[in-house]
């Protein structure tokens, strides 16, 4: 079963390629990345463009219909075929959402932080059999891997769980202060260390402080001068205590969901982008020009192997394949307070959908339906379970 997997990561990367688009409600003025090999990519027909439009234009308000709040685009090729802005960003403000509006991407952040890890690993900067104890050597929990934090096989207890609870409601704790706290309190942990794959948001917040140690940089700071800027994605950002401030809630309903003592935290969520620099983020993993392709290829090696089936998580990434089909899907979706978000990418057909939407609705998660326009098969595939007990991320 793990020799399939592997080959799925292989024929991933070889279907890979780009362009660019604009659709009939804003332009997407959206410039590729200067290094990497352009020759991947098969510019879209002019006949081909208006079908794929009109097609995704069609099962977009099938799908989500009106209730939509945010931003979703699609893309072939890497080249936009539709997006839509729909709604408010800030209900208090009244501001409509536009192309330039960032939004949270909640666990659509863990791709970003563990790429960020793998490409530092690359440098030679760190290795992945690295124990936490090697940046923070008072850590009470023995035998993890930076690999194990990638791959959600820490064991680690869940953050969210025990610092919403155990720590004072009127701060907002950082990263270095759920650190601090597991290492006072010692709160028990899920599993031993690689017994099984658990999602855990603990995992995320813990890289992101490993990056800082090893870079010596904030973490918003890397990102922002390492990955973002490089890649072109102006409109993205890390939110972390020093934006408290400037804190734009999300919403259930009309009520804003008020931060919490653990808004602050970083790694595991916390980046702001839009879907036109989430596509640059796409097309960067095409032409391998933020990581290798073999680092690529090794991330989406399955790691959750306990209980074989056609959904597993690699390193920050989920994947489904369905050999039945040759369906091959690569994504992450996202879900914190009324972020419901998707970012899927249907490497067999070379098709991207994201969505960011800023108002609670379990409906957007459907938005992967449209990528039966590129497939030409009517989904059935229930892409990562998204509930509490996942802690919302």
């Amino acid at each position: 079963m793990k020799s399939v997997y592997i080959l799925f990561a292989s024929a991933v990367l070889l279907s890979m390629s780009c362009g660019a688009k604009k659709n009939n409600k804003a332009s997407a003025g959206t410039k590729l990345p200067v290094k990497g090999d352009s020759s991947i990519f098969k510019p879209l027909t002019p006949p081909e463009k208006q079908y794929y439009h009109d097609k995704a234009e069609a099962a977009y308000h099938k799908i989500l219909g009106s209730h939509f709040n945010g931003e979703i685009l699609v893309a072939k090729n890497g080249q936009i075929v539709y997006e839509d802005y729909h709604g408010v960003y800030d209900f208090r403000k009244k501001t409509p959402i536009t192309p330039e509006t960032p939004m949270h991407l909640a666990s659509t952040s863990k791709t970003l932080t563990g790429m960020a890890i793998l490409h530092l690993w690359e440098e030679h900067k760190l290795s992945l059999d690295d124990y936490i104890q090697k940046y923070f050597p008072a850590f009470p929990y023995q035998g993890i891997t930076i690999k194990m934090l990638l791959s959600h096989r820490s064991g680690l207890p869940n953050y969210l769980d025990f610092m919403e609870k155990g720590f004072p409601r009127n701060r907002h704790a950082t990263n270095q202060d759920v650190i601090d706290y597991m290492i006072a309190n010692r709160p028990k942990p899920s599993n031993l260390p690689n017994r099984a794959f658990q999602y855990c948001n603990t995992n995320f917040v813990i890289l992101a402080s490993i990056l800082e140690k090893v870079t010596k940089m904030p973490y918003p700071k890397f990102m922002k001068d390492s990955v973002f800027m490089p890649l072109g994605m102006t409109h993205t950002y890390v939110f972390s205590i020093k934006d408290t401030a400037n804190y734009i809630p999300t919403y259930s309903g009309n009520r804003p969901f008020p931060m919490t003592n653990i808004d602050c935290t970083y790694g595991d969520k916390n980046i702001y982008s839009t879907v036109r620099d989430l596509l640059k983020w796409d097309r960067s993993l095409y032409m391998h020009t933020f990581i290798k392709a073999s680092t690529l290829k090794m991330a989406l090696v399955p790691q959750s192997l306990e209980h074989p089936s056609m959904h597993n998580y690699g390193l920050a990434w989920r994947t489904y394949v369905n050999h039945k089909t040759g369906d091959s899907i690569v994504y992450h979706n996202g879900y914190w307070h009324g972020s419901n978000n998707v970012f899927t990418r249907f490497v067999k057909d070379t098709a991207t959908i994201i969505l960011l939407g800023n108002k609670y609705n379990p409906n957007n998660y459907n938005a992967k339906k449209i990528g039966e326009i590129f497939t030409g098969i009517p989904d059935s595939n229930d892409l990562a379970p998204l509930s509490e007990s996942e802690s919302g991320l």
